[in-house]
């Protein structure tokens, strides 16, 4: 459904005529699990989005409809409960931005995305930024783009219960055409980074598996980080964040670490390495280190971090025997989701076909894939 239809399905179901918002979706090119360690990634926003149609109501109540999931659900702005289910990312927004002194009025919304669900592209922070977007239109107030993006943030962390870093966020309101993002995730500091598009293509293969690992795991990460930090504060007192280290630094102490924790922090620590080197390469046009950077980082993710999967592994894999592949890697938070690969673009009709006859044969599910181009950031749909 594209916005001018979106636009009449609004005026046939509530009787008036909204404004539309829309944010994107994001593949992460490398820099996987730094965010919330205050490290660097490296996303781009993908041209997949998720639209938020708005009107404003006379109660203070909001009523959704996702012609997505073709499924309409109320809730008050006073005290709104969190329920489990897609509309918390709304209702947590309006939640968020009532506790920052943004007096709501209510609202009906209407929303559909192109954004695939639990594929790993964060269609939760397409959702949460685009949301953000429609309510604030509805009253005098605006927030900057780095704090609107730690709004959608804060209703991820606080009332839907992700310990999220900002990564998502942040890409869904900085996102800019024919360019990555590469962020450190403590200063919020970020360059907008050129992506040569003559000779390679981002593509992006999504498994159709999405394990119920997800957020435990996440949060189970996310504290074995944590441990592996206040180890090292007894060894350097500066050392606030994983991202604070080098792999030099990390080999004096690792020995003295759980198995596990050791794991966790070598991935982060040698993943930032990863992101700042891939900087480099791309500024000095080496396409090919890049990608044994995004080989690289699988490896990391599948055995330090342990967060890939079988079928992540297995696509990888077959992407990899592809000629024309420069990397491949899981992208995410994983156990499932996407891959996104690194293809000349002279190889990229044999790379899709191949990859989806052979992922279909040795799995039984056909992958969607996406060729993804660097798009623009959350914005408003102009109908003019």
């Amino acid at each position: 459904m594209m916005c001018p239809e979106l636009l009449q399905a609004f005026q046939r179901r509530f009787g008036s005529t909204p404004r539309i918002f829309r944010a994107p979706g994001r593949v992460n090119l490398i820099g996987e699990h730094t965010d919330y360690n205050d490290g660097y990634v490296f996303p781009m926003a993908l041209d997949r989005y998720t639209a938020v149609a708005v009107a404003p109501r006379s109660d203070r109540m909001v009523r959704v409809y996702s012609a997505s999931m073709e499924e309409e659900i109320t809730f008050p702005l006073d005290n709104p409960r969190r329920r489990g289910h897609w509309s918390d990312y709304i209702a947590g927004v309006a939640s968020q931005l009532e506790m920052r002194k943004v007096r709501l009025p209510g609202a009906d919304l209407l929303l559909f995305s192109d954004v695939p669900v639990g594929s790993g592209l964060s269609s939760s922070a397409a959702l949460e930024i685009s949301s953000a977007l429609a309510f604030l239109s509805l009253t005098d107030d605006q927030l900057a783009g780095e704090e609107l993006a730690r709004l959608g943030q804060a209703a991820e962390n606080r009332f839907v219960g992700m310990n999220c870093g900002i990564m998502d966020q942040f890409i869904a309101v900085h996102g800019a055409r024919d360019h990555a993002l590469f962020l450190d995730c403590r200063s919020l500091e970020f360059q907008l980074v050129p992506l040569p598009s003559d000779h390679c293509r981002i593509v992006v293969c999504n498994t159709m598996v999405k394990h119920e690992l997800g957020a435990s795991e996440y949060n189970t990460r996310r504290r074995e980080c944590e441990e592996g930090v206040h180890h090292m504060q007894k060894q350097w007192s500066t050392v606030k964040a994983l991202r604070d280290l080098t792999l030099e630094q990390f080999a004096h102490v690792e020995e003295e670490l759980d198995p596990t924790v050791r794991k966790r922090c070598r991935h982060v620590i040698s993943e930032n390495e990863r992101v700042l080197d891939s900087i480099r390469s791309l500024r000095r046009g080496d396409l090919h280190h890049f990608g044994e950077l995004m080989n690289s980082s699988h490896d990391s993710l599948r055995d330090d971090y342990q967060v890939s999967c079988e079928e992540l592994d297995l696509m990888v894999g077959i992407a990899r025997g592809i000629p024309g592949c420069l990397g491949a890697r899981m992208t995410g938070g994983g156990f499932g989701g996407c891959t996104v690969n690194l293809v000349e673009t002279d190889a990229v009709d044999l790379f899709c076909r191949e990859v989806g006859a052979l992922y279909r044969n040795r799995t039984g599910l056909a992958p969607a894939i996406y060729i993804s181009v660097p798009s623009q950031g959350a914005h408003e749909w102009n109908r003019q």
